[in-house]
């Protein structure tokens, strides 16, 4: 399995309801044919010095294996494309975490 988290930052000025509409996005990104599941959430607000609670929305999405995810990264997904298409204006920056057992 490989492991994505997606940390967008978003720009100011970006209102309530339209980050919402950007969580429901998130959230249908489970219906990509390559995703395995998916979570999205918003910072815990956790006070320590080593949490980083700047980022305003977190995806996780999971994938059988690397060529899934691969699948997904490229144009053909329609899905994903589609949420990239949508909301790409509203971040100022994503940060990208991928993963594999050990």
């Amino acid at each position: 399995m490989l492991h994505h988290t997606v940390h967008f930052w978003l720009k100011p000025g970006v209102s309530d309801d339209r980050k919402a509409a950007m969580i429901q996005g998130l959230k249908g990104l489970s219906q990509s044919p390559n995703v395995s599941s998916t979570w999205v959430g918003t910072p815990a607000g956790t006070p320590r010095d080593i949490v980083d609670n700047s980022y305003a929305i977190q995806l996780l999405a999971v994938f059988a294996d690397k060529t899934a995810q691969a699948a997904y990264q490229s144009e053909d997904d329609a899905v994903h494309m589609g949420f990239v298409a949508e909301f790409k204006d509203d971040w100022e920056k994503v940060l990208v975490y991928d993963s594999v057992g050990a």
